[in-house]
């Protein structure tokens, strides 16, 4: 398969990024809201968890492959990380999903994951893969 928009999100996020000043990566619109740099914080999570996603449905169907996202955010307390750790660390995942998807066999793509927290949702990898990158924009628009 071809991620080439996965690397043109990356790339042109990064230019992005550097127009951000650190106190709007920090500007929180309420406590439970999170900030721009808790969004990446949150966005290197759902990377973390993906990766292992993409790589355990290869050999081992129907993993339930979860996270709390509220509770991981809070725990890595991303508000205190400097921006620039956060955006190398973001930037390195996502380079890391792209080269784990890109050598992907493609009669592995139909393999399935459960990703849900309450009751069994089995999806595809190719779904997964295809939705990783529809909430990575979702989250970036946010930022």
């Amino acid at each position: 398969m071809n991620y080439q928009i996965l690397k043109n999100i990356i790339d042109a996020e990064l230019q992005r990024f550097q127009t951000i000043s650190e106190e709007e990566w920090e500007y929180k619109a309420a406590p439970e809201k999170w900030s721009k740099k808790e969004i990446i914080g949150h966005l290197c999570d759902s990377a973390f968890t993906n990766i292992r996603r993409f790589v355990v449905t290869q050999y081992k169907e129907n993993e339930n492959i979860v996270y709390d996202q509220n509770i991981w955010v809070k725990a890595q307390n991303y508000q205190n990380i400097p921006i620039s750790e956060l955006i190398n660390l973001w930037k390195a995942l996502n380079d890391q999903i792209v080269h784990v998807v890109e050598n992907i066999p493609d009669e592995a793509l139909q393999r399935t994951c459960d990703t849900t927290k309450t009751e069994l949702q089995r999806f595809t990898l190719e779904f997964i893969i295809k939705d990783y990158v529809d909430h990575l924009q979702h989250h970036l628009k946010a930022i």
